[in-house]
């Protein structure tokens, strides 16, 4: 089926700011509470968020096969049930609606004002209900930086690093939207020195910069997915702060690995952007050494071309740019870290979360966390205000941006950012 809504030459009768990460081409999902307190499934175009549950009471989804409140719905669920080819008629059609060219609703006062809405008029809402969530750890940089502060430097990867990709499941109870704030979180810590933990706040709060892909449902029980058709299962892709408590890490991750200091909380952009979208942004990935294994050998060009960029915010100062990266730079592919969850049969659902892991470049400026930044905060990062940050304190606000771009068209994925509290306290 021909992905129409890409086409780089398509303009919109809405109005579009240049570098806008909203153009007609791209068509994002999402989920947001409208004005008159009414939550409907959406997209967005420029700075106007459109209601596809509206459009299709209209008709104008007519023709396609949906169900009568697919976009009725409180979630992204049902509709990313539906698969790819739904996905693509459904994206395809809303390119035509609001292509320059066609009078329907661009003619239709009262549709307009009944399907479009300035975007500071809705409040966006997590897009999908999250089953599961699985955290990936797929940046050779970050995985060699961190093994490099932690171990023998000679020997930072693990045996296993370099022939699967290594992830662990989190939690998806506290995976929230773009907007909503932090607490930083209470725990156990071992001191430098001492033998017995303290409980109290984590002083080494971090950010980690992520992206995750959504998927629809992938397999039975018992069912693994060869990796070339991994992507066929992807419905799309949002940025995602893992947010990091390091020193209540540091004491509990032996010998199972990440637990309350990755689960307190985990921040989305609101807007899910498709594959179909980052089609023209498709790049190879890095080459792997050894060979891996055949089920997880893979051809073409499976790594995208997407800018990113973290920002913190001191409370009532500037934003400051501590790190801007590529997602590029990722060892192991989405493609086949989905393989490989489902190699040993594990079921995958609609709605299904996979972050990436931290995203970490080839050089310092590039690191994906604080804790590469600063190097485990030997060398603090200078703020504009003249103030330093070995970690985020409190008040901070972390953002991360991302876009693709290249001579034909700009596709962005808006922004997840959010501001840590002081510890929660009970009243």
């Amino acid at each position: 089926m021909p992905l129409s809504a890409n086409n780089p030459n398509r303009k919109s009768w809405l109005d579009v700011p240049v570098d806008s990460d909203f153009p007609i081409q791209n068509i994002p999902f999402g989920v947001f509470l409208t004005k008159e307190n009414i939550v409907t499934v959406g997209s967005r175009i420029g700075n106007y968020a459109i209601d596809l549950g509206a459009l299709q009471q209209l008709n104008y989804f007519e023709g396609i096969e949906l169900t009568d409140d697919m976009f009725m719905q409180d979630t992204l669920n049902d509709f990313i049930s539906d698969g790819k080819k739904t996905w693509r008629l459904v994206r395809n059609r809303i390119a035509a609606i609001f292509d320059a060219t066609n009078p329907e609703l661009r003619d239709n006062v009262k549709h307009r004002e009944i399907v479009i809405f300035n975007i500071t008029e809705v409040e966006m809402q997590l897009p999908v209900l999250i089953g599961d969530y699985t955290d990936f750890y797929s940046s050779k940089e970050h995985a060699t930086n961190v093994g490099k502060m932690f171990r023998d430097p000679e020997n930072a990867l693990l045996p296993n690093w370099l022939h699967i990709p290594v992830g662990y499941h989190g939690r998806s109870s506290t995976i929230i939207p773009s907007g909503i704030p932090v607490h930083r979180p209470m725990g156990q810590t071992l001191p430098n020195g001492e033998t017995t933990p303290v409980f109290g706040p984590s002083r080494l709060v971090d950010f980690e910069l992520e992206t995750a892909f959504i998927t629809t449902d992938v397999n039975i029980m018992g069912e693994n997915i060869p990796v070339y058709e991994a992507e066929d299962y992807i419905f799309g892709m949002v940025l995602l702060n893992d947010w990091s408590a390091r020193d209540i890490q540091k004491w509990e991750y032996v010998p199972l690995g990440p637990f309350l200091a990755k689960n307190f909380a985990s921040s989305i952009s609101p807007w899910i952007i498709t594959l179909d979208a980052l089609e023209p942004f498709r790049t190879k990935a890095p080459k792997q050494s050894p060979s891996p294994l055949p089920y997880l050998q893979s051809k073409g060009k499976h790594a995208f071309d997407i800018n990113l960029e973290v920002t913190i915010t001191p409370q009532n100062g500037v934003p400051n740019t501590v790190s801007t990266t590529n997602f590029k730079y990722m060892y192991w592919t989405m493609c086949q870290q989905l393989a490989h969850h489902t190699s040993n049969g594990c079921r995958v659902n609609s709605g299904d979360m996979m972050g990436s892991g931290t995203i970490s470049g080839p050089t310092p400026d590039s690191f994906g966390s604080m804790l590469e930044l600063t190097w485990g905060g030997k060398f603090p990062i200078q703020m504009n205000d003249g103030s330093e940050r070995k970690f985020i304190n409190d008040y901070d606000t972390v953002t991360i941006k991302g876009h693709s771009k290249n001579n034909e068209v700009r596709i962005g994925f808006g922004e997840v950012s959010s501001q840590l509290l002081p510890p929660f306290v009970r009243k």
